[in-house]
């Protein structure tokens, strides 16, 4: 369904420091065997996370055998690991339920979780360690041990839009982006539970630009996710 600014041109103060940069693939980023390895576990045990967060998980399940995750590797149950929208693909995290005190390490394979409040979502295995998988629901705490990349700087950056429930309203806020959006890239796509999604590639996937977009969406229908894609 058509956001506030339907049919209208980017707001003035839309930011003009666009990088350029290719909007070719995001190269894979190859978990090692297990999601996790034997130094992954002695680096968490000797170190200190440097960034905590706090919020709801969940787990989930590829919808049909063979599914990719985003980091280029067909999905895995068994393998620690775990979906988040804005760390870099490949972090080394550990989970812990709150209300139990199970904790797992982890590394982070895929984007998501695509709900309000919601912080991770995570595979099979992850989620049976951290108790996660018979609750169905938990709240957890997010330590970040180690990131190939920088956090706060750099990445290549896209907002997510949905589910819709309808794809002939995933494609109406399609166009409406492509005239307000003209240097952007947008696609639509089914989901995971019979629902479409948008997704805006800003010009050069800028975090500034993708930042400037999140903050003035306003569907009538799902919400708006900023996401890291590399």
């Amino acid at each position: 369904m058509p956001p506030a600014e339907e049919g209208r041109p980017a707001p003035e103060n839309y930011p003009s420091g666009r990088r350029a940069g290719s909007l070719g693939p995001i190269a894979p980023t190859p978990l090692p065997p297990g999601g996790v390895s034997q130094e992954d576990l002695e680096f968490v045990a000797t170190h200190k996370p440097f960034l905590t967060e706090y919020g709801e998980a969940a787990w989930y399940t590829a919808p049909y055998k063979g599914r990719r995750a985003a980091n280029g590797q067909v999905f895995d149950d068994n393998a620690m690991a775990t979906a988040h929208r804005t760390l870099p693909m490949g972090s080394l995290v550990e989970v812990t339920n709150v209300k139990t005190g199970q904790s797992a390490v982890m590394r982070v394979a895929d984007r998501g979780p695509f709900t309000p409040g919601r912080i991770v979502d995570l595979t099979k295995a992850a989620a049976r360690a951290t108790g996660v998988y018979w609750a169905g629901l938990a709240q957890v705490r997010l330590d970040v041990y180690r990131t190939p990349k920088p956090v706060e700087t750099g990445g290549r950056w896209c907002v997510q839009i949905g589910g819709f429930k309808k794809a002939r309203n995933a494609e109406d806020l399609k166009q409406q982006l492509l005239r307000q959006y003209p240097t952007a890239r947008v696609i639509t796509f089914p989901g995971m539970e019979n629902n479409f999604w948008v997704r805006i590639r800003p010009e050069g996937d800028s975090r500034a630009l993708a930042e400037f977009i999140a903050g003035h969406m306003n569907p009538t229908e799902g919400a708006a996710f900023l996401t890291r894609m590399d």
